[in-house]
């Protein structure tokens, strides 16, 4: 008789991982601790309740988003299905009515004989388990989860400064190098480690003033995390003083031009996010503007008027895992395979992101304990991508990450036109997908339930 599997966390990855279980054959017990104990953002006891937006964003092949969605219909996704069920009218995004969503979830959940819904909260790490309690993790599973992968293995709160897309930078205005020279041989190789954006002090005035006077998000109380040097956000930097951010993040010491000999009166670095070099990170630029105010304002850094944001910043509160640091490439603790993580805590960004990261985990974890090996898409996927991501970003500077395209494999040519070559991504996607899935014969039986 094949032994239960514990699931902790009845959100959309905790929901979507118990669900890709029972499809194969494998009985779950999912731990739901609400209502025996609340969070600051719940409302309800429903599974999948979604506590922020109601929009699981665009359903287009050429959005990120949409092409991680498509990837999932293939899986046969029990969290994309509801949500078209109870899907209202948005044009192309996926927005739903969130008490039918989640009141979908629940019944689907609750009438799939192979599992069971516990209603307590888990204070330790059992195995075989899927962990996947997003942000608002409890104190006493926290706890348990540092001590099980380390001290330094989780975090509370997000500090995240936008990135950008490395193409989208102007080479006319930008120059590579690193202050006073200090940097890896493979850096000084090209030229530096950073891309640097020099500000004359007119410039610098201007973009002071927009920062300062920009609007700022303002989200749940549970969502305010304390500022301190390590995460103030820029804009709180810049009402300090004219010069504040001169003396810091934005010195200009020792970072002379090549093109000119000279040091800028202030600079903006931008440091290097993935492998490939394709997605670029603006040092200590965590904030908390609107999205259309860090359009506005990042766009006035000279060098950046053409930015295309890979990621916007955000600061809030948010546990989750040092995955580079503390998990396998499949994310599961590196000494014991059944004990795998899913959802937010992992280090993705968004509802899709999460529901994936769930599915994947409960694919896997049901193949290990059939005696197969975990798998992992190609990154020439977005699901495949972003567990790359997740597995070989540097520790040091981690931090979650939403799907977007500056995540894949380039492509084996050169496209100039921006539309076409999203629609080349997403065509060698699905393809390299299918693939995948045939190799692996990951649907049957899951695929037929799940439909």
């Amino acid at each position: 008789m094949i032994r239960a599997v514990t699931v902790v966390g009845g959100g959309l990855a905790g929901s979507e991982a118990a669900w890709q279980l029972a499809a194969r054959g494998i009985p779950v017990v999912l731990h739901e601790m609400r209502p025996v104990a609340t969070t600051p953002a719940h409302k309800t006891d429903r599974l999948a309740e979604l506590v922020c937006s109601n929009t699981f964003k665009s359903t287009e092949l050429t959005n990120a988003h949409g092409l991680l969605k498509a990837e999932m219909r293939l899986l046969g996704s029990l969290i994309l299905e509801a949500a078209d069920g109870a899907r209202v009218a948005a044009g192309s995004a996926l927005a739903v009515d969130r008490d039918a969503f989640s009141g979908s979830v629940t019944e689907r959940i609750a009438g799939e004989q192979r599992i069971t819904v516990v209603r307590d909260e888990v204070t330790s790490i059992p195995s075989p388990a899927i962990i996947a309690t997003g942000p608002l993790t409890s104190d006493k599973l926290a706890e348990a989860i540092r001590t099980r992968l380390g001290v330094g293995a989780l975090a509370f709160y997000d500090a995240i400064a936008p990135i950008v897309a490395r193409d989208s930078v102007d080479d006319s205005i930008v120059y590579r190098g690193s202050r006073y020279g200090k940097e890896t041989m493979e850096a000084a190789d090209e030229g530096g480690a950073y891309l640097n954006c020099p500000l004359s002090r007119g410039q610098y005035d201007a973009f002071l003033d927009a920062l300062i006077s920009a609007d700022q998000y303002h989200g749940h109380e549970f969502d305010e995390v304390p500022y301190f040097e390590g995460c103030m956000p820029v804009e709180v930097m810049a009402q300090r003083g004219r010069d504040t951010l001169r003396f810091g993040p934005l010195k200009p010491v020792g970072l002379r031009d090549p093109r000119t000999g000279r040091e800028a009166y202030a600079v903006v670095q931008l440091r290097q996010e993935d492998r490939a070099g394709r997605m670029w990170n603006l040092v200590g630029f965590q904030t908390r503007l609107r999205i259309p105010e860090q359009q506005r304002v990042i766009r006035m850094i000279p060098g950046l008027e053409q930015a295309e944001f890979l990621r916007y910043g955000s600061i809030h509160r948010n546990s989750y895992l040092n995955s580079p640091a503390a998990l396998s490439p499949y994310l599961a603790a590196r000494d014991e395979p059944t004990i795998l993580f899913a959802g937010q805590i992992t280090g993705v960004e968004g509802y899709t992101e999460s529901s994936a990261t769930g599915l994947l985990a409960g694919i896997n974890l049901a193949r290990i304990l059939s005696g197969d090996e975990p798998v992992v898409p190609p990154p020439t996927t977005m699901l495949g991508a972003l567990y790359r991501y997740m597995s070989e970003a540097d520790p040091k500077h981690f931090q979650p990450m939403n799907a977007n395209f500056g995540l894949l494999d380039d492509l084996s040519e050169s496209v100039r036109d921006k539309k076409r070559k999203r629609e080349m991504f997403a065509e060698r996607a699905l393809s390299d997908m299918r693939t995948w899935i045939e190799a692996n014969a990951l649907l049957g039986t899951a695929a037929a339930r799940a439909s």
